[in-house]
């Protein structure tokens, strides 16, 4: 399969300051810009901003960008499932997964996380995949939010459904294992109903083990 990459972007006004939200970004373009301090949710802010120029250099990576000024402060990105979970199992080319998201504290709200899936989802190339993503209450940020788990998934489901991304049913051991977890997926316009069945067999593996 092709993986092609069109950039898009677009203004975003914030109380904290002007952004752009852009992407798909070249890894060249990550390594001269600075990484955000408060970017912590996933790793430390140098390995972080190493593993995503590294996404970019995927030939399915996709990293999508807010920026003020010359600071990332927020990114989305999208690459193959990790080879450990049950999505890479069916080896399917035209699926892919919204991987992480963060976003900066100092510019929660106001859209941020919304905008920045919204850009991602204008390259019309995203209609040709299955875009999943897993969403596991061990990764939000409750603490910081002073929001309680349902009250951080409706956040989470709503930024989602901005990139058009609902719903899905799933018995997979690690999503089931909490109410409050939930598989979520976009499935393009252009994807055959092969993939689509595809899709299915790996959301419920389980139900021919009783």
């Amino acid at each position: 399969m092709e993986h092609v990459k069109n950039y898009y972007s677009a203004e975003l006004a914030h109380p904290s300051g002007d952004l752009i939200i852009e992407g798909p970004v070249s890894p060249e373009k990550l390594e001269s810009l600075e990484f955000h301090e408060d970017l912590v949710a996933f790793r430390q802010p140098e390995q972080q901003h190493r593993a995503i120029i590294g996404i970019a250099k995927l030939p399915e990576g996709r990293i999508i960008i807010a920026r003020h000024e010359n600071t990332i402060v927020g990114y989305v990105t999208f690459l193959y499932p990790d080879p450990l979970e049950r999505w890479s199992e069916g080896k399917m080319e035209n699926l892919i997964e919204l991987g992480a998201i963060e976003v900066i504290p100092a510019f929660r709200g106001g859209g941020v996380g919304k905008q920045l899936l919204k850009v991602a989802m204008m390259d019309d190339e995203m209609e040709d995949y299955i875009v999943i993503t897993t969403e596991y209450y061990w990764h939000w940020d409750l603490k910081g939010t002073n929001l309680n788990v349902w009250e951080y998934r409706k956040v989470m489901e709503k930024m989602m459904n901005a990139g058009g991304l609902t719903y899905y049913a799933t018995d997979d051991p690690e999503i089931s294992s909490h109410p409050a977890n939930c598989l979520m997926a976009k499935i393009g316009s252009r994807v055959d109903q092969e993939s689509v069945q595809q899709f299915d067999q790996l959301r419920f593996m389980n139900r021919f083990m009783y």
